[in-house]
């Protein structure tokens, strides 16, 4: 009898979303290969072969193994970046580079693999412009939205379009008088809008204003929905124990536009969030193509782990 197909799960040590998936897939008896990139090459050794036959090799780790041609799914999560401490500057950077194209491009070729999500598919999904107008372009509801480095553009659509919002367009390690900081979402006026904005790229948007939140959680063809009250915050990221929740049927009209925003990006996954207007209109906000959503179960019950597994499990059977 053939050896199950494993699944192969990457990300850091101190993953409790991962911690719990494979949990459940050992609770299956599905066969599981974790690694995080930043192991490799101390801890983590491989050897690909391509040629007219596709690629094959092994994987392996100090306690797994896995053949590269026969691997379920891979659920990639949050690894680590390649690190080579005993090394030069100029020699570290060129071995994280080879690794990178080298062995990280491995994992991302898989033949007959269903990818949760791919990593080449999460970062183009990343890029929020790109989302934006997917997302309008699919029949989402989205907020008016600038995107500038131009200081009179931005003071001029605060005025036009005010109340507006200021977002970053991509989480940073951001560190004040030594401490790590957050930069939130926060309203802003035309006063505040002055010449630094010529230093970088900025995104504007029109405040929505807010009855509530909505998290839409995609997994594989189920969508699991939880509206999120958190007063008057503008970014509910700000204060958890502000927070409340509940399970609520996915409003008529998204299921469809959700469906088609992943297919566009090449996605199984991702975490939708939507403001909800007071008549009740879901607003698009952004979509986490490798969000978290294990601590909306520990908060509702809502069986995510079970359906994320599901997917893993089946692969692209």
């Amino acid at each position: 009898m053939a050896e199950p197909l494993p699944v192969l799960v990457v990300t850091q040590p101190d993953d409790v979303t991962a911690d719990i998936v494979v949990a459940e897939l050992n609770r299956r008896d599905v066969p599981v290969v974790r690694f995080d990139s930043a192991e490799f090459p101390h801890a983590l050794a491989f050897s690909a072969t391509i040629d007219g036959d596709g690629l094959r090799g092994r994987l392996a780790t100090r306690a797994r193994r896995a053949e590269l041609g026969g691997v379920r799914s891979l659920y990639y999560r949050r690894p680590r970046g390649f690190a080579f401490p005993g090394l030069e500057e100029q020699e570290a950077r060129f071995a994280s580079l080879q690794a990178r194209f080298g062995f990280g491009g491995v994992p991302a070729s898989l033949p007959r693999c269903l990818y949760v999500n791919h990593p080449h598919a999460i970062a183009d999904a990343e890029f929020k412009p790109a989302q934006l107008a997917v997302a309008a372009d699919v029949g989402f509801v989205v907020p008016r939205t600038l995107i500038t480095n131009e200081p009179e553009c931005a003071r001029t659509f605060a005025v036009e379009h005010g109340p507006v919002v200021y977002k970053p367009l991509r989480a940073s390690p951001y560190r004040q008088d030594g401490k790590a900081r957050t930069v939130w979402v926060a309203e802003v006026g035309p006063d505040e809008l002055d010449g630094s904005i010529a230093a970088t790229a900025h995104l504007f948007q029109t405040r929505v204003r807010a009855a509530g939140h909505l998290r839409v959680t995609a997994i594989g063809e189920r969508v699991f929905c939880v509206r999120i009250d958190s007063g008057e915050l503008v970014d509910w990221r700000y204060d958890y124990d502000a927070l409340t929740y509940a399970v609520v049927d996915t409003p008529p009209g998204l299921t469809e536009p959700i469906a088609a925003f992943l297919k566009r990006f090449g996605l199984v996954f991702g975490c939708f969030d939507f403001a909800l207007r007071t008549d009740g209109t879901p607003v698009f906000l952004e979509c986490n193509p490798n969000g978290q959503w294990a601590w909306l179960e520990d908060e509702t019950g809502v069986c995510m782990t079970a359906a994320l597994a599901d997917l893993l499990e089946r692969g692209n059977t």
